[in-house]
């Protein structure tokens, strides 16, 4: 019963509040058919209380399934993607639900501390949920620390001792410790969905059948696709020119009695290359991913999802669904204010039918609530309206 869901205090409080918001579906568990009682839906654009999200799909079959949720700052990823967690765990599927927003609310949205960099139980379910949030700064320290010391004077005082103590200088310049304090835009996410993808291999996360990311804002995540190209192109060139490199100074050092120089920095290099191509297979595994888009009714809100829903399609990473958050509520009378915003979302929704990527996507409506949705029961709340 969703009276089981609120805590009685905010149950009164949007009954108080919420005049469009039916008493039925605060404090019964008839399914909420007259929320869309007043509503004027937009042709070809279907209602809140139509089963067009498809989570039955979503949640068939046992085997591991990673959802991310991403799109524009301020459109309410993380309420989204913690919802829908909330909503996995709750039948049945044991959940994790990881930020990799470097400007993490994901310890908000669940009200409790989840930056400690370890899985933290949920409180308050009754179902396996864990949650955490990534520090990419972190995440990309041990490339940084692998990159110091890598090469001693050796190779400096030989060189310099043959009147090259310029080239030497410009060898220097190759260090991959100044690469790393200037990583390339993107590596700080992709590096925490790699270190996600290794960590729940183990035997004992095993039993966890689905995974939610709440992704950065679009930026972000279009940069991050685009990282293993520029992997390949650029820090590709600086591993073979190194690896040129560390031979002839090797067979110089073999030739003066002196040790070969360490390549624990290429090492890495190139272990981070092979992790974004795992990345970016992940993106694109159409039998375990989906990359669901979130947006708000606003025209440049739905423009921008349109720009990434052409972006993934590009990478070919797949998508079925988008949310369009925030929607003002059904009413049968409208104040000036209200009338003026709902004729722009109606707009934005207009806009979205006659995108011709967005069209073919699976439209969830969510509606706009008058409460923080913060807190386990909150977020059933909002999951059992959304995610059906």
């Amino acid at each position: 019963m969703y009276s089981r869901l609120l805590p009685s205090a905010m149950a009164r409080r949007l009954a108080s509040r919420c005049s469009w918001l039916p008493q039925s579906l605060l404090f019964s568990h008839r399914q909420p058919s007259l929320f869309v009682r007043h509503s004027r839906p937009v042709s070809g654009i279907a209602t809140i209380a139509e089963d067009v999200g498809g989570f039955k799909e979503m949640t068939a079959g046992n085997r591991r399934k990673y959802y991310m949720l991403g799109g524009k700052g301020g459109v309410g990823k993380t309420s989204c993607a913690a919802s829908l967690a909330v909503k996995f765990a709750t039948q049945g599927h044991p959940t994790i639900v990881v930020s990799t927003d470097p400007a993490h609310s994901l310890s908000d949205s669940f009200a409790q501390d989840l930056s400690g960099g370890t899985l933290v139980p949920v409180d308050g379910m009754n179902a396996p949920l864990f949650a955490l949030e990534i520090n990419p700064e972190r995440s990309r320290e041990e490339f940084r620390s692998a990159s110091q010391n890598t090469e001693g004077t050796g190779v400096k005082d030989l060189m310099d001792s043959m009147g090259l103590g310029m080239l030497a200088n410009q060898l220097g310049d190759l260090k991959l410790g100044e690469l790393l304090d200037t990583p390339p835009p993107g590596l700080d996410e992709a590096i925490a969905i790699s270190k996600i993808m290794e960590f729940v291999k183990a035997q004992e996360y095993s039993m966890f059948s689905r995974i939610v990311f709440d992704t950065a804002p679009t930026g972000h995540t279009l940069r991050l696709l685009s990282l293993p190209d520029f992997l390949d192109s650029s820090i590709g060139k600086i591993i073979k020119l190194r690896n040129k490199l560390a031979s002839a100074t090797s067979a110089l050092k073999s030739y003066f009695g002196q040790g070969g120089p360490k390549q624990d920095a290429s090492d890495k290099l190139e272990q981070l290359r092979e992790r974004m191509v795992k990345v970016r297979e992940l993106f694109r595994d159409t039998e375990s991913t989906e990359f669901i888009i979130v947006t708000i009714p606003t025209v440049m809100a739905v423009s921008e999802s349109s720009r990434l829903y052409a972006s993934l399609k590009k990478e070919s990473v797949p998508v079925k669904r988008l949310i369009v958050n925030q929607l003002l509520p059904p009413s049968a009378t409208d104040c000036k204010f209200c009338a003026m915003k709902r004729k722009d979302q109606m707009r934005a929704l207009e806009m979205i039918k006659d995108d011709p990527g967005l069209t073919v996507l699976k439209l969830i409506q969510a509606p706009l609530v008058d409460v923080e949705i913060r807190g386990v029961p909150a977020l059933k709340f909002m999951g059992d309206m959304i995610w059906k």
